[in-house]
Parts: structure tokens; C-alpha cells; sequence
């Protein structure tokens, strides 16, 4: 944390981007009401909060929405469910809260609304999807979904009904989707659509991490070692969508992308990801029109 401090007192950087139901639990668990957690751990997250916002950095309350272990664990009623009415894991043994399933949205809005009590200044919905692998989830799955909506319409109606009460709260609300969202014109079977989310919240930001695209995308041999020209495709038809929904009178979303901060050192090709790399992509995306950005390596362990 205090090489984190370091890093945003030096650089141009503002702002953090930090779980609040990863490992703590800042508000009780289902089934007890959603009253704030007394926990230590809790007690020292609210701590945390109030020096970082000493120093005026802009807080972001990342909230891993359906894909969430220890609310699955809680409350097993809400999970997806396997054909036989058994708990349903995806390829890492983990069990998925159903987006269908309206009462389990409570909590992650709850979660929101307690991270803008304690000095938040925006909240994240990450996960904020449907399992990948659309055709061998919909064999094995059987939903909890009476209304008959679509996976889009499931996503974009919790949004919904998150920016109200989070709008209520005076914070703002962002959403995290894959990065080919911003490209395609379907879902990918995963209920992200563009045009959906993007009318639901304040900022969409999508994953642009040039190590996760697959090679021959736009006509580029190897995404990992052409960072800049994968963020600026992956800009350009981010722009292009919203500026469609702008004609069209509809509310649109900052564009604000989670940029590469990491060595995929799995791809091949790869290149070490550095400030060089860094750099490269954020003047992409500014060429795009696009000034915010996120930066994303899970060890927290960013270059000087």
C-alpha cells in the first residue's frame, strides 16, 4: 500500500481501484440482514479508506458481482444449479450466483451502498456476466429464470436497478466487461452488451488487455507485442458504439479501459510489460478520444 501511495503521489495517477468483497466482508454475509460487518478486518479496510482519502485519492469499490465464492457459499439458493438440482462449478471448481435470480441482487447493491458510506467515491461491478462458454453452460445449466429474459436483459435490469440506489447513495457506478464487447454486436453469450450497459452506467470499462486477444485480430500477427494498435481498434469501436447510441438519444458511458500492466509470459509471442508498454497504450486510447484509464496487475505491482 505504501509503495501504491508512492506510486499515485509521483504520476499522474489519482485514483484506486480496490475489493471490498475480496477476502472482507465490509457488510454480514446472507442470511443475516446487511448490516455493517464488525469484523477486524473490516474495522482496518474502513481505516485504510479514510487515509486514503486524506490524501484525496479517488476511491473505486470493485465489486466481483456474480461470480462471488463466499456469497455462493452462504447462500447456495441463489447459485447456478446443474440440471439435477445440484450446485453447478465452472472449469475452476467455482459455484456462480444466478443472474436471473432478483433476490440475490440485494447484496452486491447493499455492498455498494456501504462502500459509498465509508468515503467511496464510485463503485465497480466486475463479474457482472454470465459464464463463458455459452452452449456447454446452457447443457448443464438449468436457470432460475421465470420472466423469460434474455442473459442481456438480466444484466442490463440489476444494473439498472444498482445506478438507483448507487445514484441515490451520490456515487457513481461503472461496469467491467471483456474488451471484444466494445466490438461486437451480440453479447458473446455472456449477457455483456454494449448498447445495454452502456445506457445503465456511468463508465464502462473494458478489458483491452492486447496478451488476451487472439492472433489475426484486425490483422495484427501477434496482439501482445502491438499493444498500442490493439487499444486503438479496441477504442476506436468502443467510440463508434457509443457515438450510434448518442444519435439514437440515448444515454451513453465514459469510456474509461483496463489497460495491460502485466507480462503474459504464457502467450507466444510476448513482450515484457513495462512504463514503455504502458505508456504506449494510454496515448492510444488518447488518440481515440479516451483519457481515462485503469491499470491492471493482479500481484498490485505496478513499474515506476
Amino acid at each position: 500500500m505504501e509503495k501504491l501511495i508512492e506510486l499515485v503521489d509521483r504520476t499522474e495517477l489519482n485514483a484506486m481501484v480496490i475489493d471490498v468483497n475480496g477476502g472482507i466482508n465490509l457488510i454480514e454475509l446472507p442470511p443475516s440482514s446487511p448490516r455493517p460487518s464488525n469484523s477486524r478486518s473490516a474495522k482496518h479496510f474502513r481505516q485504510t479508506v479514510k487515509r486514503l482519502k486524506s490524501k484525496d485519492i479517488y476511491l473505486i469499490a470493485r465489486i466481483v458481482t456474480f461470480k462471488n465464492p463466499s456469497l455462493a457459499r452462504a447462500m447456495p439458493a441463489w447459485t447456478l444449479k446443474k440440471k439435477d438440482g445440484t450446485v453447478w462449478r465452472d472449469r475452476g471448481g467455482e459455484a456462480w450466483i444466478d443472474p436471473y435470480r432478483q433476490e440475490a441482487w440485494g447484496y452486491p447493491i447493499s455492498l455498494a451502498q456501504e462502500a459509498l458510506r465509508i468515503g467511496f467515491d464510485e463503485v465497480q461491478f466486475d463479474y457482472v456476466r454470465f459464464p463463458e462458454n455459452r452452449d456447454k453452460v446452457d447443457r448443464e445449466v438449468n436457470f432460475h429464470n421465470p420472466n423469460g429474459w434474455s442473459r442481456p436483459e438480466a444484466i442490463g435490469r440489476f444494473l439498472h436497478k444498482a445506478a438507483g440506489k448507487v445514484h441515490k447513495s451520490g456515487g457513481i457506478i461503472s461496469a467491467d466487461v471483456f474488451g471484444l464487447i466494445g466490438t461486437a454486436r451480440g453479447d458473446m453469450g455472456i449477457g455483456q452488451r454494449w448498447s445495454t450497459i452502456a445506457a445503465e452506467v456511468d463508465v464502462i470499462s473494458p478489458m483491452v488487455y492486447p496478451s488476451h486477444y487472439s492472433p489475426g485480430i484486425w490483422g495484427i500477427n501477434a496482439p501482445d507485442l502491438m499493444a498500442g494498435s490493439i487499444v486503438s481498434h479496441a477504442m476506436k469501436d468502443a467510440v463508434k458504439q457509443n457515438n450510434e447510441l448518442r444519435r439514437n438519444g440515448r444515454h451513453i458511458a465514459e469510456v474509461r479501459p483496463w489497460l495491460q500492466s502485466f507480462t503474459a509470459s504464457w502467450v507466444h509471442p510476448h513482450q515484457t510489460y513495462g512504463s514503455a508498454q504502458i505508456r504506449e497504450q494510454v496515448r492510444a486510447a488518447s488518440k481515440e478520444g479516451v483519457n481515462g484509464y485503469l491499470l491492471w496487475n493482479a500481484s498490485c505491482r505496478y513499474p515506476n
